[in-house]
């Protein structure tokens, strides 16, 4: 029997102003399976600088800060071009022009799927240094997804 090549999925939340989302988000990557969380921008950390832990974050993970692998990186630029040197593909989940429906995706190899702010999303200078864009089809009066259950559906959807 040939041997099984395990892909990874890694999780970017650039400039996530909630640590309840950021929680929620570490409890969904750790139950789908995702390989490592990166903390760009201002996202909040399970632990600050300062060696403070979030009680918003520890609260809404139940525990999954300590199952997940993370990492803060402040320029998320900098993380995707070592990442792409990775041969990781990064998806940005995003409301764009060039954005496809993310049930047509079939990602290739090792991803990184990208989440932006609540509010204004993923900026412009990020989203041109994917390699994909994908979004997640509203069919109700609401324009978008909460993105900790935006993430819920990706991950997933991926998994």
């Amino acid at each position: 029997m040939p041997d099984i090549i395990s892909m990874n999925t890694y999780v970017i939340l650039h400039n996530i102003r909630s640590a309840h989302n950021v929680g929620s988000i570490f409890r969904t990557c750790d139950g789908s399976g995702v390989s490592k969380i990166y903390l760009t921008g201002y996202t909040p950390a399970p632990v600050d600088r300062f060696g403070r832990e979030s009680k918003e974050i520890l609260k809404t993970s139940l525990g999954a800060t300590k199952t997940v692998s993370y990492e803060v990186v402040n320029d998320a630029i900098s993380l995707i071009k070592q990442l792409r040197q990775e041969e990781v593909s990064i998806i940005a989940v995003e409301q764009t022009s060039k954005a496809t429906n993310y049930e047509t995706l079939i990602p290739q190899g090792n991803k990184a799927f990208i989440f932006g702010n609540e509010i204004t999303g993923i900026e412009e200078d990020v989203l041109e240094c994917c390699d994909q864009h994908i979004s997640i089809p509203m069919r109700g009066t609401k324009e978008s997804l909460n993105v900790s259950v935006c993430a819920g559906v990706i991950l997933f959807h991926f998994a």
